[in-house]
């Protein structure tokens, strides 16, 4: 029997990562930012993305009916 590894959730992801994780642009991150849609955060150089609001923004119940 193969246990799985169980990883935490992150925290926050680089919008790389938000981008992989969402099939969504590069443009289109930032514009959600810009919208308020989704959290920046600025540590130094780098543009972070909470990670609950891109699961939130991408899950079922966002979605029309």
């Amino acid at each position: 029997m193969h246990e799985k590894s169980l990883q935490p959730t992150p925290l926050a992801v680089s919008v790389r990562e938000a981008c992989r994780l969402s099939a969504l642009g590069r443009t289109t991150i930032y514009k959600l930012i810009q919208e308020g849609q989704l959290c920046r955060i600025k540590i130094g150089r780098r543009t972070l993305i909470r990670f609950d609001d891109l699961a939130k923004l991408v899950s079922p119940e966002r979605s029309p009916a």
